[in-house]
């Protein structure tokens, strides 16, 4: 059986922030691979500044085609819109039966689970992962201490000495509109493809 860490991500575009936490999991885990999954333009938000999935999916395809154990996934598209991941996961479990599936998600969205569709079956038939968020100090000050009751979870692992970097792929959009060099929050290939297309500028 393969353990098989699951990333959902826009990755509009996949930055090295990204790679870092997929790397540091599927190295210090039992997991044998992470996919990244792209998840495709959801109908009901806004579609500004969103790559085409295609684009999406190159990017992470070239971000990660040097190590063995990190995959591009897009078995999203195809599915019905909006994507939920209840409806991902039994995909995943009838194409790879020889595969066990963990999702990795950060301590926010581990928060708000309960309204994901279906959350119940998910946390009690799949392993969650949870790396803690970057906080700046003002959101450390106002930070919610109250305890998650998903934390005390037996499928819940909450993840402890996680290189995190306080890198979003929205920070990366506007420095490229407005003309900064981002060139060393990317690789080098996807600093390449995003310039030769000339997307977000």
């Amino acid at each position: 059986m393969k353990n098989v860490g699951l990333f959902f991500g826009s990755f509009n575009p996949v930055h090295v922030g990204h790679l870092i936490l997929a790397n540091h999991i599927v190295d210090t885990t039992n997991m044998d691979e992470v996919w990244m999954v792209v998840s495709p333009h959801n109908p009901h938000k806004s579609k500004s500044n969103l790559l085409a999935d295609h684009h999406r999916l190159a990017l992470v395809n070239i971000a990660v085609e040097d190590n063995y154990k990190l995959k591009a996934s897009n078995i999203e598209f195809d599915l019905p819109k909006p994507s939920y991941t209840v409806f991902t996961l039994q995909v995943l479990k009838e194409k790879y039966p020889d595969s066990k599936f963990t999702l990795i998600m950060g301590e926010d969205n581990l928060r708000t689970l309960h309204k994901w569709k279906n959350y119940e079956y998910i946390i009690e038939n799949h392993q969650i992962l949870v790396y803690p968020r970057v906080l700046t100090i003002l959101e450390a000050a106002n930070e919610d201490k109250s305890e998650n009751d998903f934390e005390k979870h037996d499928n819940v692992i909450l993840l402890e000495d996680v290189p995190l970097m306080k890198i979003s792929s929205s920070f990366i959009r506007n420095a490229i509109k407005n003309g900064q060099d981002v060139r060393y929050l990317l690789t080098e290939k996807v600093y390449h493809y995003l310039d030769e297309m000339n997307f977000y500028k």
